[in-house]
């Protein structure tokens, strides 16, 4: 199977569980990499200075004989040879992992003093419920705007591709506040803000 075949795979499998989040292939990718970056920081910030030192002439040896040094850049030689010293998951095993604990992903991405590079809303949870006769699905989007998270619903009904969504509705300190919010509406909550989105 080719590379993008693969890839059609796998964003198949994991989009169709959650009723097709706002994030593209590009997006996923760009998180993927900012995601592997975080860890390796982490482990950097963990080493005293001396040893630091030492990490960096040994990447730098790594990375001239592999053709890899960039003297313009240090620390992305660094940051090469530090992703061969983690264990990291692959990519796809990452998008997975992050489908299925998504919450735990938005946390360890907003304890991150760096921003997100592809800082777009994220879809956290799903609910199905009726309204005027017909089955709708609504989805909470959540993004951290600052020392906060605001999040919005989408509605969309079954079987159909059309979506509407609200403004930005919640305005939490934490993402599992705006879900907490989220999970305490009722269907005639979620009922009166499908109201107010429709044409």
């Amino acid at each position: 199977m080719g590379n993008g075949m693969q890839e059609s795979a796998w964003w198949r499998r994991t989009t169709g569980r959650n009723d097709a989040p706002l994030e593209s292939p590009e997006v996923l990718h760009a998180r993927y990499r900012h995601y592997r970056r975080r860890q390796i920081a982490r482990l950097f910030h963990l080493m005293p200075r001396e040893s630091l030192r030492r990490l960096y002439a040994e990447a730098r040896g790594w990375a001239t004989e592999h053709g890899l040094h960039d003297t313009r850049d240090p620390l992305a030689t660094l940051f090469s040879f530090g992703e061969r010293l983690l264990p990291l998951p692959p990519f796809e095993l990452w998008l997975v992992d992050r489908s299925e604990h998504p919450l735990d992903h938005l946390e360890e991405e907003g304890a991150s003093p760096e921003p997100d590079p592809a800082a777009h809303p994220r879809q956290l949870e799903v609910r199905r419920f009726h309204y005027g006769g017909r089955s709708w699905i609504a989805a909470l989007n959540v993004f951290r705007d600052g020392a906060t998270w605001r999040g919005f619903i989408r509605f969309r009904e079954s079987g159909r591709t059309r979506r509407y969504h609200t403004t930005d509705i919640f305005v939490e300190r934490t993402a599992r506040l705006v879900r907490e919010r989220f999970r305490e509406f009722d269907r005639g909550t979620l009922g009166a803000f499908l109201r107010s989105v429709l044409p």
